[in-house]
């Protein structure tokens, strides 16, 4: 089943409420900006689930001075990358990226496994945060058990009919 909201249209909150949920089950995102020569590059994120999603804002920690940041300050449009094979879930987020260096927002969403990689703790002034305002989103989020991939198997087979891919939204939310 395909949904789907267009631009100027609040987003549908049972899809966002599934897409967050979606998000936090995987945590990890592949980050995708571009660099001055065009190129794309991507690293892994963690998503602070902590830190809620119900403004569509994600939050992630970084380092003042690193590569993304200098692409971001330049071109400030990315891409997340949410990959759950698993559980056959996947999402696409797009937005607008932003550094930000509030110390008391830093403190805010800290804890303490950040500590393996900023061990000087939240007021490390390397420590920054990555506000990612999202503007479009979408999922797939497919059956997942061996018993539903044998049934569209069979049913392909003897059908010449695809099984019901499950679900797929694109979301609005700016």
């Amino acid at each position: 089943m395909v949904h789907s909201t267009t631009a100027g249209h609040s987003p549908d909150q049972g899809e966002v409420k599934k897409l967050w949920e979606m998000m936090k089950g995987v945590q990890v995102a592949m980050m995708t900006t571009l660099d001055d020569n065009g190129r794309l590059n991507s690293r892994p994120m963690a998503t602070l689930s902590h830190a809620g999603f119900e403004d569509g804002t994600l939050w992630f920690f970084t380092r003042a001075h690193s590569e993304k940041v200098a692409e971001i300050d330049r071109h400030w449009r990315v891409n997340l990358a949410y990959s759950n094979p698993d559980k056959q879930d996947y999402i696409s987020v797009s937005g607008v990226a932003e550094v930000v260096r509030d110390r008391d927002k830093i403190r805010f969403l800290w804890r303490d496994i950040m500590s393996t990689w900023f061990p000087q703790g939240p007021d490390d002034p390397e420590v920054a945060l990555l506000k990612v305002s999202v503007d479009q989103a979408e999922y797939w989020d497919s059956p997942s058990s061996t018993m539903v991939y044998a049934y569209g198997y069979v049913k392909a087979k003897l059908t010449g009919q695809s099984p019901d891919p499950g679900d797929n939204a694109k979301i609005a939310f700016q």
